[in-house]
Formats: structure tokens, sequence, C-alpha cells
């Protein structure tokens, strides 16, 4: 059995050790712990041979997207080939994000069938943890950068189409609460979680009443579900970047953001947040987690095909996008169109921002990991996949490894 080992301040869910070290066998994780215990649990040869991380630097999990459209100048929602679509993947995962939700945005059918064809056959291979669509059932008034030519009402329908091509790996599908068809026996939330997948509720131009009706639905079927002993993917549906994408907070008519953190708060969904510094304000990032805590928060990308590129033309979906300073915008309009981030860069930015990093990483690892349903990731602890970054003290990569070999470019 091939043995690696790391040693460096290690980032667990539950605390950082400061003098740590984290051993990997035939790519899983045989120990995590003190390095001053290392002899005694069996492992003092190969901690005596372990890669260290530069001075202050830290061995975190291996980072999991939830939420990302692609990178390295390829876009998830344009990919037609496999080579395509792992250049995206690959842009992310050196950057310390090994596991992968490829999501689409707002197409028509037949162009979503074609993704998920490509999509499913990439999670059969291990390379991408799951599929994600971004509409198209979402809200034309709060369409940010999905094309509002191809939004049309929730059909059930289509979304189990989709969830049989996607063969179990479809995670979540962004659909807006107030929409017709979103609730019932025969709405898109049971649809989606007979077929194991999520809803995710977001790009709505929703008030508060049609948020909490679909909470509670969701609740109650995913409830009903559990009681049956008939599988869940994840116990709590996500919103899809809270804030982004949806009517603003106004103290005369709050819209959906005070639902969904009530929501959050209690336990009855969690949300997603972009904090790249762009999408939101570091300090609206620390504030919602002051609010409902790190294990109701999932940190995402939504990144685009510029992540890790320069600046330049690119396209979203059917949309063409312009990336300036960083920033992408749709070219004709002006909308933010995606993230030019890495994960880890979301969590530098989070962890800057005022947000203790030991949370910072466990929503952009251990939580996203419970998204998926995935036990196998998402956390330095034995018996998890060897999926681990090895960063400096300034938390940018040094070395990421997957599954137990080091991620080359």
């Amino acid at each position: 059995m091939s043995t690696v080992a790391f040693t460096g301040r290690v980032v667990t869910p539950f605390e950082i050790i400061e003098d740590g070290a984290v051993v990997i066998t035939d790519g899983h994780i045989a120990w995590v712990g003190e390095t001053s215990q290392a002899q005694q649990a069996g492992f003092g040869e190969e901690i005596a041979h372990a890669t260290a991380a530069p001075e202050d630097g830290y061995l975190i999990p291996g980072l999991v997207d939830v939420h990302c459209h692609g990178g390295g100048g390829e876009s998830f929602p344009n990919a037609t080939t496999r080579e395509q679509a792992m250049t995206a993947v690959m842009e992310h995962r050196r950057h310390g994000t090994t596991s992968l939700v490829t999501s689409c945005v707002t197409a028509s059918g037949e162009v979503l069938k074609e993704r998920t064809r490509l999509f499913a056959d990439l999670a059969e291979e291990g390379e991408i943890a799951g599929i994600h669509y971004e509409g198209p059932f979402v809200s034309v008034e709060r369409c940010g950068a999905q094309d509002p030519t191809y939004i049309t009402d929730p059909d059930a329908t289509l979304t189990r189409e989709l969830l049989e091509l996607g063969c179990g790996h479809v995670v979540t599908m962004t659909i807006a609460p107030e929409k017709p068809g979103v609730t019932g026996d025969d709405g898109v939330i049971e649809a989606l979680l007979a077929g194991g997948a999520l809803p995710s509720f977001g790009h709505t131009d929703s008030e508060s009443a049609p948020v909490r009706q679909a909470l509670d639905d969701a609740e109650a079927r995913i409830q009903a579900r559990l009681m049956a002993g008939e599988p869940v993917r994840s116990p709590l549906p996500t919103v899809t970047h809270l804030f982004n994408g949806m009517r603003p907070i106004h103290h005369r008519k709050p819209g959906p953001v005070p639902s969904f953190l009530a929501g959050a708060a209690d336990w009855r969904c969690v949300v997603e947040l972009i904090g790249d510094g762009v999408h939101l304000a570091p300090e609206i990032v620390r504030e919602v987690f002051d609010l409902v805590g790190k294990e109701n928060i999932v940190l995402i990308t939504d990144a685009m095909a510029a992540a890790g590129m320069a600046d330049g033309e690119y396209v979203l979906g059917s949309q063409p996008v312009t990336v300036a300073g960083g920033v992408a915008r749709l070219t004709d309009g002006g909308a933010i169109a995606g993230g030019t981030a890495h994960l880890i860069d979301v969590v530098r930015t989070t962890w800057k921002g005022g947000v203790d990093l030991l949370d910072a990483v466990y929503s952009a690892s251990v939580q996203p990991a419970r998204v998926i349903g995935d036990e196998s990731i998402g956390a330095l602890e034995a018996g998890r996949w060897g999926d681990v970054v090895v960063t400096d003290a300034e938390l940018n990569p040094v070395t990421v490894v997957r599954r137990g070999a080091v991620v080359s470019d």
C-alpha cells in the first residue's frame, strides 16, 4: 500500500491542531492527529518522512464546491466534450477544490439533456461530484445572467426526465418558490426529492409567503420520506446564492431574504453565499455566519469560464460576458454573471473578513459534502478520501492531494 504524510496546522471540523499531521494510505486518510502522538498511533516512520507545510501553513480538507459554472476558459453550460468540461474541473482542482458540482444555466430542455448526459458520465468516472441546474424554472424579474428566453414555468415532467438522464447524480435544481407548479404532490419539489435531488430556492422575486410555503412543503416531504425509510440526499433544501438574484430587503417590503435567513436559523434550509468580495461584502457574510451558524451555510464560487483567466470576453450559456478587473458582467446589461474566484479564494476572503478560519473551511468542505450526501469527502478524518490541500500561512495552495495522489498541472 502507498502511504504519504503531511505535517502542518491541521484544520479538522472541530479544531485546528497546531502541530498536526495527516497520513494517507492507499488513497484514504489513515490517521489525523498531533505529531507527538504519531509514534503511539503506529505512524512514527511516516511522520518522520512527511512533507511539511510552509512555515505557519495549514492542511485543510479538499474543498467542495456545489455551485460552479466553469473555469480555465471553459464553461460547463457550453461544454460539448469531456475535454472542455475537464479543463474547467482541473482549473479548480489544482487550486484545492477536489470535489465539484457542475452547474448548468437556464437553457432549452434539449440543451439541458445534452449537458446532463455529458456530466452524468463524468460523475460515473468520479471526476465530478454531481450536477446542478440553475433554472429554467426561475423568475424573469430576477434572472440575473440567466437568459429569459428559456425561462419557463416549473415542469415536473421535464424535471423527471433530467433526473433520469442524470443517473442519480443530480444534486440540486434552482427554482423560484413563487412560481406555479413548485409545491404539491405534482410539483417540482416532489419530483426532485423522488429522483434523489434537492430543491434550491433562488432567482426569485418572491415575498415572504411563497418562501415559507415552499420551505414547509420541502420539509414535510423530506420528513415523510425519512419516516418511510426512503432515501433523501440531504435533510435540508438549499438557497441559491442568498442575496444575489433575489429581491433585496426593505423594511416595508421584506422580500425573500429574511424568510430564508429565518429558515436557516431554524434548521430548515442551508444558504449558499458567494463570499468572494464581489457578489457580497465580507461584512454581510460575517453577519450571516453570526446569525445562522456555519452548519447552515455553504460557501460557493458561482465561478464561470474566466476563473483563473485574464480579463476579456467569455460566454455563460447563451449570454456574452465581459470580465474587467476580475468582475464578470453581462456584456449587454451589465448584470454580474458569475464569479472568477476559486473556492479557496472565497474561504480566504471570508476568513480575512472576520469569520473564524475553522468556520470558513467548514462551510466550504463539511457542509457542502452534506448537501451532496457524500460522507467520503469534506473532512480530514480517518476513513475518508485522502483529499488534502497544503497551504501557506495566507491560505495560498502549495500542494493539492486528491484521493492520495498529488494533483499536477
